[in-house]
């Protein structure tokens, strides 16, 4: 039990309640609103929970979106807030830890990303 409320929705008890650690990467990956088309972008950060990615242009609280990283399929995931280019979304299903170990030790040590272009 965590404590949370059951009346407190998902994406407002995971920004009060941060229990999952977030893992400083960089991966690129690719981003897809609901509706619109995909981007190239940099997740930041990631946890059982969520992610943050960087995203030129404003995305909405509360669209849905996927999320494409390197050997993955794509993740559904809810834009949580967007500020100054980044964008922190809640994935609809928690990742599992084992997923989340294995994107982490082969992403965590990278420090910039550089395009291939």
């Amino acid at each position: 039990m965590t404590g949370i409320p059951r009346d407190v929705p998902y994406d407002k008890a995971a920004q009060e309640d941060r229990c999952s650690p977030r893992a400083r990467v960089g991966i690129p990956a690719t981003l897809r609103a609901s509706g619109g088309r995909s981007f190239h972008t940099v997740v930041h950060d990631l946890s059982l929970a969520g992610f943050c990615a960087s995203a030129v242009n404003r995305l909405a609280p509360d669209t849905i979106c996927w999320i494409t990283l390197p050997g993955l399929q794509s993740l559904q995931s809810r834009v949580i807030w967007w500020d100054a280019s980044l964008v922190g979304c809640a994935f609809e299903t928690l990742l599992s830890p084992f997923v989340l170990e294995n994107i982490v030790s082969r992403w965590q040590h990278e420090t910039t990303f550089r395009s291939a272009v």
